[in-house]
């Protein structure tokens, strides 16, 4: 047997185990599947119907997601239902500061919350980051004990995911054609930092409210009655140094270990 053989058959083998364990442990209420828009959870929406298990799919707007998932997941996705925050990122990045690689208070505030008391379906992968490396196909979560994750994908590779898209002909958000190989939300301290600079120049209009948000919280942290604060802004002199800065910069401060991000990109 050939190695394009051989790889094949592993692919196959693949599709076949996501399958298999999708209707093992299909849950008498169904799935709740967290749906990103991102060619990891077209793969994995396809696979639950093909596996013909009852879901429920839902997307956590960030109001910070690239505009061509919100159009791509519309026209294509209509079943998934979007919810909508309380206070949107910027608002709440006002008074909360922005969030850093060890310091992701979005996640948690915009991604991890939805499907408790459900087993939620994430197409995360191991291959996707030394992190996720050490991810099992089924979680519990640690923030809440009602919540169980199924990754049935989590051993695929790209090249696997692609495949399967080419295969069945599956249409993915047009941000990938543009050189993008995740796609997340707008300015991630976790994308490439080039991926961040390109996001400046592409979405002006983002960029221009993003630098009003960090006005208002360099404003609100020189004017603090407390010490650390007004110390923490020190090193800038207005909150466009700072969200340049954040732009610039912020890969290079250390992660540190934990279970994030429980939602694919």
């Amino acid at each position: 047997m050939s190695l394009q053989e051989k790889t094949l058959f592993k692919f196959i083998d693949k599709e076949k185990n996501a399958i298999q364990i999708l209707q093992d442990l299909e849950p008498k209420e169904g799935y709740y599947l967290a749906f990103s828009g991102g060619k990891d959870s077209i793969v994995l929406y396809d696979l639950v119907l093909r596996s013909a298990v009852s879901f429920d799919a839902h997307h956590s707007l960030t109001t910070i997601d690239p505009p061509e998932v919100i159009h791509f997941m519309k026209e294509y996705y209509p079943l998934v239902k979007i919810k909508r925050p309380k206070i949107p990122f910027l608002k709440l990045l006002e008074t909360r500061g922005f969030p850093i690689r060890q310091g992701r208070w979005c996640c948690a505030e915009y991604k991890e919350k939805g499907g408790s008391g459900r087993l939620v379906l994430t197409g995360i992968r191991k291959a996707e980051s030394y992190k996720r490396s050490g991810r099992k196909q089924v979680e519990f979560c640690y923030k809440d004990s009602t919540k169980r994750y199924l990754n049935p994908i989590i051993d695929w590779t790209d090249a696997d995911v692609w495949e399967y898209i080419h295969k069945y002909n599956i249409p993915y958000c047009k941000l990938y054609a543009e050189g993008l190989k995740r796609i997340g939300c707008l300015f991630c301290p976790m994308e490439r930092k080039q991926d961040r600079l390109n996001e400046v120049k592409k979405y002006p209009i983002y960029t221009k409210n993003f630098i009003k948000a960090f006005e208002k919280l360099y404003n609100n942290r020189k004017n603090s009655e407390k010490e650390s604060s007004r110390k923490a802004v020190s090193k800038w002199e207005n909150g466009k140094e700072m969200f340049d800065w954040w732009i610039d910069e912020v890969s290079n401060i250390k992660d540190l270990p934990d279970q994030t991000i429980m939602f694919d990109n």
